[in-house]
């Protein structure tokens, strides 16, 4: 097992606040985050995260421990409310912006968020659901807010009545993200109790094959061990103090909330956010307003981008490192990708419950269709189904040891005894191959688990909701490939004699699905295939 160089001991730092506190003292007139054209310092991001963890504490009922909910795109909100509410002592829970009003329900009472941070944009969801949690602080934030004065305004008036980005909710006990932030009450640190060590850092939500998602519990060691393992990988290719490094993943996302939210920070690196990377137009006049010199994305994103009209007028000479992970790259795609920008992708792997970084190519030795090999003090089992080693190059499952393997599921304590035997080994699901020399190649994931555009989708959760449908008596989900997405949903429904159509399906499944778990294919069948004790077997269903 590679250990780590004695200057990335990661007991250097006991907490993520220590963390911080080097980055502001080391980095603090360096440019941290750009977003909107604005640009903020790792210092001036340190100081209005002072202010705003000072009116957590003074102004609200939230106590050092509690749960806060982020409920952002990559805007510079995002960056100061994380930071915030780590100096202000609490437990940061990611949340995603797409999620519907019945899946932000289950992640809220799950988690027991007391708070959240939210972008005005998805508040009416947040109405129908805030009765039912025991969310009291209510932070909304507005698309403009930490821009110039005069494009804030424009920004949000564009948002509200150009756009209708902002449907009308009411919320009357919500204060506005820019009054936390104006905040003069100095930060009494001495009297805050931050945490560290073992200790519960972030809850981030990952898939489950019981149906919604689990919450895994990553401390303060799991997270900063992991971004010095990414950290060892990266001073390879990537300087510390100099590069610029494009935002498309949402921060919200295990590997992103690393990358940007921890390592480019600690390396004092710039890092411009991309609150829409399915906005291919944005992402391009990225890379032409700003010297870009590395990005981690997805297949989709890397596919996308070598189809726009605009991306062979980039100048990628500034191009030094491409990451991939999240889905399987597609051998074509990464090889136009370097044919046409000459930077290869490094393609990685990991699991949010790995915080979420196993392994990664390195550069010159990069081997498409795999993932590389193992960071360092991390170590891999390849088990056959009785849980005994299998030899080089046969398919088993990944088992993986090491300081960045998370806590547990929060409280799900059955579910964490199946996931960590007792001498810390975590069972992925994912099955692999691995070489005599260590590289691993992802040969299949978790039994059902559908992978659209690098988000987990899992068949129980599509169906749980498509079965509410009064006229739907049993449904199936799978995933088949697709070359944009990686793989689509297809829906398989049994109806009773009053059948919806299709559009009619769809119309319910976007009632109550995020648009990425929305099927793309309906087949009507008048039977599914079952076991002798009446589970639906989807395996027989798939092509």
């Amino acid at each position: 097992m590679e250990k780590l160089a004695d200057d990335l001991r990661p007991e250097q730092h006991g907490s993520l606040r220590e963390v911080f506190s080097y980055i502001a003292a080391e980095h603090g007139a360096r440019d941290g985050y750009s977003c909107l054209g604005k640009t903020m310092s790792y210092g001036e991001v340190d100081e209005l995260a002072s202010r705003f963890a000072s009116y957590l504490i003074n102004e609200t009922d939230l106590s050092p421990g509690d749960h806060i909910a982020i409920q952002l795109p990559n805007l510079l909100q995002f960056p100061v409310a994380m930071l915030g509410a780590i100096k202000a002592g609490l437990v940061i829970v990611n949340t995603n912006p797409l999620y519907t009003a019945t899946e932000m329900e289950h992640q809220f009472v799950d988690s027991e968020v007391k708070g959240i941070v939210i972008l005005n944009s998805f508040c009416h969801k947040l109405e129908e659901v805030i009765a039912k949690t025991q969310i009291e602080t209510v932070i909304v934030t507005s698309l403009g807010d930490l821009q110039s004065p005069l494009k804030g305004q424009l920004l949000n008036f564009v948002a509200r009545y150009v756009r209708r980005m902002v449907p009308s909710y009411s919320l009357p006990s919500a204060v506005e993200f820019s009054t936390c932030v104006a905040y003069a009450t100095p930060l009494d640190e001495g009297t805050i109790n931050y945490g560290g060590g073992d200790d519960v850092a972030v809850i981030l939500y990952t898939g489950g094959t019981t149906g919604f998602a689990k919450g895994a519990m990553l401390s303060h060691n799991n997270l900063i061990a992991n971004m010095m393992q990414l950290r060892s990988r990266c001073l390879l290719v990537i300087e510390d103090k100099i590069e610029t490094l494009a935002a498309p993943l949402p921060l919200y996302h295990s590997y992103a909330f690393l990358l940007h939210g921890l390592a480019m920070p600690f390396a004092g690196n710039h890092n411009i956010l991309i609150p829409n990377p399915r906005d291919i137009d944005s992402v391009i006049k990225t890379f032409k307003d700003y010297p870009i010199s590395g990005l981690v994305g997805i297949n989709t994103l890397y596919l996308a981008m070598l189809k726009h009209q605009d991306f062979q007028s980039i100048n990628f000479s500034r191009i030094r490192f491409c990451g991939a992970g999240g889905m399987p790259m597609s051998t074509s795609v990464a090889q136009e990708w370097l044919n046409v920008t000459g930077c290869e992708i490094y393609e990685g792997y990991g699991l949010t419950e790995c915080s979420p970084v196993v392994s990664v190519n390195l550069p010159g030795e990069v081997r498409i269709g795999t993932v590389g090999r193992l960071v360092p003090e991390t170590e891999i089992r390849v088990v056959n189904e009785g849980g005994e080693d299998v030899e080089p190059g046969e398919r088993g499952e990944a088992w993986v040891r090491g300081p960045q393997v998370m806590l547990g599921y929060w409280q799900q304590e059955e579910a964490t005894r199946e996931a960590i035997t007792p001498d810390g080994w975590f069972k992925t699901g994912d099955y692999v191959e691995m070489t005599d020399d260590g590289f691993i190649t992802v040969v299949d994931r978790k039994k059902d688990m559908i992978l659209v555009s690098g988000f987990n989708v899992f068949p129980n959760e599509v169906e749980d909701w498509v079965n509410q449908h009064p006229e739907i008596l049993e449904s199936a989900v799978i995933g088949v490939p697709d070359e944009r997405m990686g793989e689509k949903i297809k829906l398989f429904v049994v109806c009773s004699e009053n059948a919806p159509d299709e559009e009619a399906i769809i119309a319910h499944c976007k009632s109550g699905l995020t648009p990425y778990k929305i099927p793309r294919e309906i087949e009507y069948a008048t039977d599914l295939p079952k076991s002798n004790v009446g589970k639906i077997i989807r395996r027989e269903l798939r092509p």
